[in-house]
């Protein structure tokens, strides 16, 4: 039965094959029509979602304490060896600013305060300085406009400015005892606002005041120079849950171009920014890569074919494949993510491969090379003593996809229950993936075991029958050449020393997993941004040459020198319990305190962490606020400025006097959501009475650092509080859970890499005994993948190529393949040895059999080598050159995606058949044993 069903399906698609092209156009039609009616989202990296305690406590977070849905953007102003502290430059950044404001479609974007920068600071100390100089009464202490900031520095001299400057830096002026200079009182004043108390409507309010946050961490404070300073541009957040804040993100693009008009060296940074110069590099790149890798494809093909029409027939196939992708997704409703990219990818190298063993062994059919027919042929193309039909296409088709189409149906079967296993996964991204991978492997299987070759019957007869065109083609290494010569100096090197190919690639093998325990494993979004383009690229013709991407060397720049803002840039603690208890209060000063900067944690010019706690906030407000600094005293003992009893009292004073500043690291029972908003009504409606249920720890991080680092030093952070106090403290915040959701993925990733295996092991095992009652061969079958996938991992660890969620996923790609290419060698090997000796595989071990085994080797690895080679070769092409792109994601995937191709190949060629050989004659050996027992 299953000897007759290959032939059957061989001869239903030959025999109708007008009818099994229509029948796949019109399905293929119908499913592609899903593109257009289905409507999938990006899902970006919001559509991996995980349940865990870090999750929970961000969730928990955003219901009590509020979230900032702004967008923030940074400028950095810089001179190397020179100074951006003189007044021309801080009224060159007022200048910016107004033109700013001017411009509507960026200024439609600001959320207050606006632009916040060290010259605002710096020009509302003159404004004030010149209100205190010219009030015969109580000054006016409302916000100064711009112009009234750009107006106060222009009418003071340069040394003016520089003593102006000298009073806002020194890091003594609020501590100092008798007469401060103007300057200091009146950025006092600025600070206080209308009523004297913190947080007044002031441009730059409370904490936001402190002008180091300006400077670079490196500043010496006191000092009146430096050659870099920050400002920060805040936008409205216009976009939905998972959706890019579009209006703001082309704002700050078109900031970048005020900025660059204004200053020789200054750059804005952004999500906008890298969004902008992410999607330009990945234009620019393929704008190079792409004519290179279609010739590169296309070249190889025809090296492989010889033959325009059969490299027609088979862009054909992958076109279909790719129309049944697009619609999988529409109608499945399958939104676009990160792991998808790999998808289309896997099915193009499959498609390749399928496409080259039916067309290369349907010319194997009608070269003589199958079932022992000979190549002579007579004048009429018939056969020397064969039917004049023997040798016509559809002929040399029906036996060539029934020699091949179990090991398509195998490969396609194993290969898609092995990434179909990944349904298991928790993370929705991770079952789209798998799902949308078998539907393509399904689609596969359509487009080059039906249509293909019904297409190529159709065409090939035509040219033929109707235009006499001689349709024989010689399969690639099977005719006399230099890849012929290699791929037989293969065969003689697996005949002569198969043990010792067989021991080198376990002990490489053994390398690359001893390599892979030390792998990079974690997930860095700067690893993502774009790089500038090699000198090469400047060469190009106008429209190819590639932009200039600095993003990646300014993310660098600006966390190596500033403390950032923004998405990414800060972690946080949420510490529920007895948050009132005075040892917990200590816990955090001393945790805290702790921090040094050699982490991923900033820490700022004066020495501090930048960490805002209970701790930093309380001593901030009872700086600037009287009632609360009596209230401190009356509760410090030790002298630290912190309250040693009735710390929930002290509390209520912190509230009352800036509840934004408390409730942004305290949460009250009844105070609700954002109760930063609630202010002081809702101390009126809750009192005092609320109790104070949990704490948390805004951690402001390096942009430029790991995830997983981050998350460390932020856990590490919060177990020092933990143990030194009656509370529970957990990391959260975008980084910490981006490093949740990145480790989970890599987990589920690995997991369903050792269920693939075994789930295509025991298919395999199943099939082989099934069609030749044998048990090793699907271990034998599989064993070169393993050693494929082993020789990558290693490959990767040399080439400094982490191991993460990304390339995992592209990693995958040496199962697919490898399985793909290593059942075609396995299908092939037994179909000839079937053929040499009918009784049995490896039977007596006579001369007879070693001479079967040879011819075996020579037409597995000359023939289905011969096809594998030019899948290898032309996909392997295709995708490493996106090696020579700008985006490092593309890069890494061509490089990664390249490698797994030619090892797979390398493997399944070389390790494969030596394994086969082996087993051959170790069932020799025991068959001449047990005949020597029996004649005993």
């Amino acid at each position: 039965m299953s000897e007759s069903l290959p032939v059957r399906f061989a001869d239903l698609v030959v025999s109708h094959s007008k009818l099994v092209v229509a029948l796949v156009l019109v399905v293929s039609a119908v499913v592609a029509a899903g593109a257009a009616v289905g409507d999938p989202e990006d899902g970006g990296i919001g559509q991996f979602e995980t349940d865990s305690e870090e999750a929970n406590a961000l969730s928990e977070i955003e219901a009590t304490y509020g979230t900032d849905e702004g967008v923030v953007a940074q400028v950095v102003i810089r001179e190397e060896g020179g100074d951006v502290l003189t007044r021309e430059s801080l009224l060159a950044g007022l200048e910016l600013q107004r033109e700013v404001r001017e411009t509507a479609s960026v200024n439609a974007t600001l959320e207050e305060p606006g632009v916040l920068a060290l010259e605002n600071v710096v020009a509302t100390g003159a404004v004030f300085e010149d209100r205190v100089a010219e009030a015969e009464g109580p000054p006016d202490t409302t916000e100064p406009t711009l112009d009234e900031q750009i107006d106060a520095l222009e009418s003071r001299s340069d040394e003016d400015v520089e003593e102006l400057l000298a009073g806002v830096l020194d890091p003594e002026a609020d501590s100092s005892d008798g007469e401060e200079p103007a300057s200091a009182e009146s950025d006092d004043a600025f600070d206080r606002g209308d009523d004297g108390a913190s947080g007044g409507e002031s441009a730059v309010a409370g904490d936001e005041a402190d002008p180091y946050e300006f400077l670079p961490t490196e500043y010496e404070p006191g000092s009146t120079t430096a050659d870099a300073r920050i400002a920060f541009v805040f936008q409205v957040d216009d976009g939905g849950p998972d959706e890019d804040p579009d209006a703001a993100y082309d704002a700050q693009v078109e900031l970048a171009d005020l900025v660059d008009e204004r200053f020789e060296d200054a750059f804005v940074f952004g999500g906008g920014i890298v969004d902008e110069a992410t999607g330009n590099a990945v234009g620019d790149s393929f704008a190079i890569i792409t004519p290179v890798a279609l010739v590169l494809v296309l070249a190889a093909l025809t090296v492989a074919y010889r033959d325009a029409v059969d490299v027609l027939v088979s862009i054909v196939g992958i076109g279909v494949v790719m129309a049944w992708l697009g619609g999988a997704m529409g109608w499945l409703e399958i939104p676009m993510s990160q792991l998808l990219i790999a998808v289309p990818f896997l099915l193009i190298g499959l498609g390749i491969d399928y496409s080259l063993h039916v067309i290369m062994r349907s010319r194997e059919a009608r070269a003589g090379k199958l079932e022992g027919v000979s190549a002579t042929t007579t004048g009429d193309g018939s056969a020397g003593g064969e039917e004049p039909n023997r040798r016509s296409v559809r002929w040399g088709m029906r036996l060539g996809l029934t020699g091949v189409v179990l090991a398509l149906a195998a490969a396609t079967f194993s290969t898609g229950i092995g990434f179909l296993s990944n349904v298991v996964s928790p993370l929705p991204a991770i079952r789209d993936f798998a799902i949308l991978s078998a539907v393509g492997i399904f689609a596969t299987f359509v487009a080059f075991a039906l249509l293909v070759p019904a297409l190529k019957v159709e065409i090939d007869d035509l040219l033929e029958s109707r235009f006499g065109v001689d349709r024989r083609k010689s399969p690639f290494g099977r005719g006399a050449g230099l890849v012929n010569r290699g791929l037989s100096s293969v065969v003689a090197v697996v005949r002569r020393v198969p043990l010792a190919v067989v021991a080198v690639a376990v002990l490489l093998a053994i390398g690359g997993a001893y390599g892979a325990t030390g792998i990079d494993t974690e997930f860095n979004e700067a690893d993502f941004l774009p790089e500038n383009p090699p000198e090469w690229t400047s060469a190009l013709p106008g429209p190819l040459e590639p932009g200039t991407y600095t993003v990646g060397d300014d993310a660098e720049y600006l966390s190596d020198n500033f403390q950032e803002r923004g998405e990414g840039t800060q972690s946080q603690i949420l510490i529920r319990g007895d948050v009132t208890d005075p040892a917990t209060l200590e816990a955090i000063d001393r945790a805290t305190a702790d921090v040094d900067g050699d982490g991923t944690i900033v820490v700022r010019s004066d020495g501090a962490p930048a960490i805002e706690s209970p701790a930093s906030v309380s001593r901030a407000v009872a700086a600037e606020n009287e009632s609360v600094a009596v209230a401190l005293e009356e509760r410090d003992e030790t002298g630290d400025d912190l309250p040693d009893e009735d710390v929930d009292g002290f509390y209520d004073e912190l509230y009352e006097a800036d509840p934004d500043a408390a409730s942004a690291v305290l949460f009250r029972s009844g105070d609700g959501v954002e109760p930063a908003e609630a202010g002081d009504a809702s101390l009126a409606e809750n009192g005092a009475a609320g109790e104070y249920e949990s704490a948390r720890l805004l951690v402001d991080v390096r942009g430029d650092a790991s995830t997983q680092a981050v998350a460390d030093d932020t856990r590490e952070l919060a177990a020092a509080i933990e143990d030194d106090a009656p509370v529970t403290a957990v990391a959260t915040g975008g980084p910490v859970t981006t490093a949740v959701i990145q480790d989970a993925l890599l987990e589920t990733l690995v997991q369903a890499f050792a269920l693939t295996l075994a789930v295509i092991g025991a298919f395999l095992t199943i099939l082989y005994w099934v069609r030749y009652r044998t048990l090793s061969f699907g271990l034998v079958t599989l064993a070169p993948v393993v050693a494929a996938l082993a020789w990558l991992l290693g490959a990767m660890a040399l080439l400094d190529i982490p191991f993460n969620s990304e390339t995992a996923v592209i990693t995958s790609l040496a199962i697919g393949l490898g399985v793909d290419y290593s059942i075609h060698v396995s299908e092939r090997f037994l179909d000839e040895r079937r053929r040499a000796s009918p009784d049995g595989i490896g039977d007596d071990g006579s001369r007879r059999a070693r001479d079967a085994l040879d011819d075996a080797l020579s037409a597995t690895i000359t023939g289905t080598g011969g096809a594998l080679l030019g899948s290898a070769m032309t996909t392997a092409a295709g995708f490493g050159v996106l090696a020579l792109a700008l985006a490092p994601p593309l890069q890494r995937f061509g490089l990664v995606t390249a490698l797994s191709i030619v090892l797979a190949f390398v493997s399944c060629v070389t390790v494969l058949p030596c394994l086969l050989v082996v087993r051959e004659r170790l069932l020799a050996w025991i068959s001449t044993l047990r005949a020597e027992k029996t004649s005993i």
